[in-house]
């Protein structure tokens, strides 16, 4: 991607009528655009002062809009350029024209997240803070926004520069010793020196570690609903969204085809499932629902495995059940508003001492009554959420930066393993130079021209 030159211009808010919609630009001919949309003198736009002025188009001297027009002269900007930013009203298609008539003036239309590219190519952020606007964006809960803010405010460059400069400063004295000294290091300097190496991989992995929890805030997780027909499974998928997304009959095999619906538990987003009812059945449509049930079971991290409480267990039930044992899963035991009693221990056999090993899995639920919603609703995050989820710790919310930092810990694992065995400076000095460079990455100290294509091929066009 060149950021370098011809002037980009792209809308900057969500396309689709609205109050207000935002056109930006950035480069060198940004205020000459200004100008001549306005038909004013370059002076009259004064830097970080908003401006209400009337567009017109230049060919016929056609009133457009009144806007408000907003110049932040290079590099006091977010690309480190001229920004110009219009802000008509919501009209898709007065947006159109004030972009087409940007695009006559030799602008050029912007590709996505190129405006933060150059941003990062002018060195007004690094790349983690680059990605953390990506991030920000796209947050499903108050908790993946605010990690995001951490992380655009260098919370995650200002984490990796003690690692950074420790490994720096090991460096320099293998080199020294490489370049200077005709012997080995002394031993007592080789011990600190390994001593220093594994406290900066303990420190790295530390990192790493928070990854499950971040990940889990940024991306959530997916959890299926699975059972035989008539258990009530799309009626505590409704039950769990709180709306009534899924139709529900006492007909069986009602559902033939999987739901997708988001909703959150406390700060985790959940992508939950309805699907077709397990069973065998000739019915050609309902069978291909079957064989999507048994494919998005398989992808889910998590399976809800919906249970008759009311009814005896049979043969497909305990299928299900020898099924959902090979990953994540819980037991939702429905239906207990028809039973007399909530005795769980009793709840919990569901008529099959069989499945009295799984005692801890279970939760009665009522679909109709709502009952025991809230346990189920634990039950479903409880076995990702091994670290603190609140946002008062910084954790790694993105795959590439957990890749880069895992790297980073081997490179020095076997560096420390090279220096007990005493082998030369120059392997050593090899697993350090790549741990170095892989921490580099994660800010884009190091990070290749096709690395950053694919990352900001990712972000949305306007920013």
């Amino acid at each position: 991607m060149d950021v370098s030159g011809k002037t980009i211009v792209a809308l900057a808010t969500p396309a689709g009528r609205s109050g207000i919609g935002i056109v930006r630009l950035s480069g060198d001919g940004a205020l000459d655009a200004a100008v001549k949309l306005t038909r004013r003198d370059r002076d009259f736009f004064a830097p970080r002062k908003a401006t209400l002025v009337e567009l017109r188009d230049p060919r016929d001297n056609a009133a457009i809009d009144k806007a408000l027009v907003t110049y932040f002269k290079a590099p006091h900007s977010f690309t480190g350029e001229d920004v110009v930013e219009i802000s008509c009203h919501g009209s898709p298609v007065l947006l159109r024209q004030v972009i087409d008539l940007c695009l006559s003036f030799g602008c050029r239309a912007a590709e996505p997240g190129e405006f933060t590219l150059r941003a990062l190519a002018h060195g007004q952020l690094d790349l983690a803070e680059a990605e953390a606007i990506r991030d920000l964006i796209d947050a499903q809960t108050t908790t993946a926004a605010r990690q995001a803010v951490r992380q655009l405010g260098g919370e995650m460059s200002r984490s990796l520069q003690p690692l950074k400069d420790e490994l720096l400063n090991i460096i320099v004295v293998l080199e020294s010793a490489l370049e200077f000294v005709e012997d080995d290091l002394p031993e007592s300097q080789s011990e600190e020196v390994s001593r220093s190496l594994q406290e900066i991989a303990a420190k790295t992995l530390e990192f790493a570690d928070t990854y499950k929890a971040g990940h889990l805030i940024r991306d959530g997780l997916s959890a299926t609903i699975v059972g035989r027909p008539n258990v009530g499974k799309s009626s505590l998928f409704n039950r769990l969204l709180g709306t009534e997304r899924a139709i529900v009959t006492d007909i069986a095999g009602t559902t033939r085809d999987q739901l997708n619906e988001r909703f959150t538990v406390g700060d985790i987003p959940i992508h939950l499932v309805d699907t077709a009812g397990l069973r065998e059945t000739e019915d050609t449509v309902e069978k291909i629902g079957v064989e999507r049930a048994r494919g998005a079971m398989a992808d889910a991290d998590l399976v809800i495995v919906v249970l008759d409480a009311h009814e005896s267990l049979t043969e497909e039930d305990r299928e299900i059940v020898r099924s959902a044992e090979k990953q994540n899963f819980i037991i939702a035991l429905n239906k207990i508003d028809k039973l007399p009693s909530r005795d769980i221990d009793r709840l919990a056999s569901a008529g099959d001492p069989a499945l009295s090993k799984f005692r801890e899995r279970m939760v009665p639920v009522s679909a109709k009554t709502g009952e025991g919603l809230d346990d189920l609703r634990e039950a479903i995050i409880q076995p990702f959420t091994t670290h603190d989820l609140s946002a008062n710790s910084f954790l790694v919310t993105d795959a590439r930066h957990y890749d880069l930092l895992m790297r980073t810990h081997a490179e020095i694992g076997e560096s420390v393993e090279a220096l007990s065995q005493n082998q030369s400076e120059e392997i050593v000095l090899l697993g350090l130079h790549n741990a170095l460079r892989y921490l580099g990455e994660i800010t884009g100290e190091t990070t290749t021209e096709d690395m950053l294509t694919r990352i900001f091929s990712t972000f949305c066009i306007g920013k």
